[in-house]
């Protein structure tokens, strides 16, 4: 048994014949053919589609003291066939601009999204959502925050957005991930993490 895993292909063994942008608009569709390594031996010649997004952040705000976490609630055009409709409970989110880190993104979206002014970001993982079709990083994050006057709708008008600010008892938002609710994949790994380390970020914020 392999103990540590490593690829057994990298970034040598495949090479990108043909890179066509197919869309240009809000975002960036591109067509690719491109040849890669095989398990088997030889090379496999392919046509994708990628779709190029680009970088985003998402920070998952827990205030320790009220045991409680703020969410966004906001209209998502993906989730038009959602069983119970397009607005959803997400983490302030958003996408890095040229020459951004992790933390200026976290404290530019906490403070347009939810009103909350951040004194300090940690870095939780970072992730490819849908690696199969999208080039898009996430890089997730956490906070500590005081809640108790957070509150409201947010969001930059010139940006059409119309964001619900949520503060939810920690229980109740795990409780939505185990039923479905809360169906955001960054949200579930947020709130899945800080159910691991809940108890330890409490204790070290008391």
């Amino acid at each position: 048994m392999q103990k540590t895993w490593q690829a057994e292909f990298g970034r040598d063994d495949y090479r990108i014949e043909e890179d066509q942008r197919v869309f240009d608009g809000y975002f960036k569709m591109h067509r690719l053919t491109l040849s890669h390594q095989r398990y088997h031996g030889g090379e496999v010649r392919i046509t994708r589609e990628i779709f190029r997004r680009g970088s985003a952040v998402c920070v998952l705000l827990y205030d320790p003291r009220q045991d409680a976490v703020v969410l966004v609630e906001q209209f998502r055009i993906g989730a038009l066939d959602a069983p119970e409709g397009p607005w959803l409970l997400e983490l302030v989110a958003g996408i890095v601009e040229e020459g951004e880190s992790v933390e200026d993104v976290a404290i530019r979206e906490s403070e347009e999204e939810a009103g909350i002014k951040l004194s300090g970001v940690k870095k939780i993982t970072r992730f490819l959502p849908s690696p199969g079709a999208c080039d898009e990083w996430i890089d997730l994050a956490f906070a500590c925050i005081d809640a108790r006057d957070v509150g409201g709708v947010h969001g930059l008008a010139e940006e059409g957005e119309d964001i619900r600010v949520r503060v939810l008892a920690a229980d109740e938002a795990l409780e939505l991930v185990r039923n479905g609710r809360i169906n955001s994949g960054p949200a579930i790994i947020g709130l899945q993490w800080l159910e691991l380390n809940r108890q330890t970020i409490r204790n070290s914020e008391s």
